[in-house]
């Protein structure tokens, strides 16, 4: 693009009149809070909603409980503070969760559904996304998941079949690296990555990786597997984990090396 930019950061924005745009495609990471992309789905609301800026018009806020909504019921995502996130929770220079502590910025703005703060998303926001969701109840269990694997290549193939031969999938992108991939069934080295569609990918450059979430009020995140290494950030109970390697009673999470005490975690 003009400023130099491959692809838009965000997946979706929802303008003011509710109208909603899609950007970026959803089998690669969006480019949002730092050091915490893998896996997840960035939504812009397009507006300043900081106190006595923008006044948001009922057709965009009925948009943003509406897909918020539509993406917990499709990735089985309970409604909570740990699945949906705002920007002002994470530190600017590291992606730190200190939940607006310092060094944040405002987004999605101080008057955004009443404010930015976790108490105002957990009083005045999700309510409302569980309300759209209308009783529905996340789904923790894939019968036809044989396990979880994580992409170590900086782009990876989709193919229809389980072989180089096989022709690109239709319509579907590359994975990037760090991507969460769910297998359903494997073929001399590859990987189905869809239950509902013929989509395989090369298991040559995946990690395979188990499913956690954290079991402790809060959890500190180490640049290596031990109480030597620095805090790069934190997780809060319930939040979701993929361990990728373990090493003497620590777990790696992702890809840049980043260890927590396997202590405090519970398989999920």
């Amino acid at each position: 693009g003009q400023n130099g930019f491959s692809d838009i950061a965000q997946h979706f924005t929802i303008f003011p009149d509710g109208a909603i745009l899609t950007g970026r495609s959803l089998d690669v990471n969006p480019a949002g809070i730092k050091n915490r992309n893998s896996g997840a789905i960035c939504i812009e609301n397009l507006g300043n909603f900081d106190i006595g800026q923008d006044n948001m018009l009922q057709e965009q806020k009925d948009s943003i409980v509406q897909v918020t909504a539509a993406l917990c019921k499709k990735f089985n995502l309970v409604v909570n503070s740990n699945s949906i996130v705002y920007h002002h929770w994470f530190r600017l220079s590291d992606g730190f969760r200190n939940d607006g502590a310092g060094g944040n910025k405002s987004c999605p703005g101080t008057n955004f559904f009443g404010g930015n703060k976790v108490v105002n998303c957990e009083a005045n926001f999700l309510p409302l996304v569980n309300q759209a969701i209308a009783g529905h109840q996340p789904i923790t269990v894939d019968t036809n998941l044989l396990r979880y694997a994580v992409v170590n290549a900086d782009s990876l193939n989709v193919r229809v079949g389980p072989g180089a031969s096989n022709s690109l999938a239709p319509g579907r992108d590359p994975v990037q690296l760090g991507a969460v991939l769910r297998v359903y069934a494997e073929s001399d080295g590859w990987l189905k990555i869809s239950n509902s569609a013929s989509h395989w990918v090369s298991g040559s450059f995946t990690i395979e990786a188990k499913r956690f979430i954290v079991d402790a009020s809060s959890l500190n995140v180490r640049f290596g597997p031990g109480t030597n290494h620095p805090i790069v950030s934190k997780l809060a109970k319930d939040d979701q984990v993929f361990v990728l390697e373990e090493e003497a009673g620590w777990a790696k999470i992702a890809l840049n090396s980043w260890w927590v005490n396997k202590m405090y975690l519970r398989e999920f």
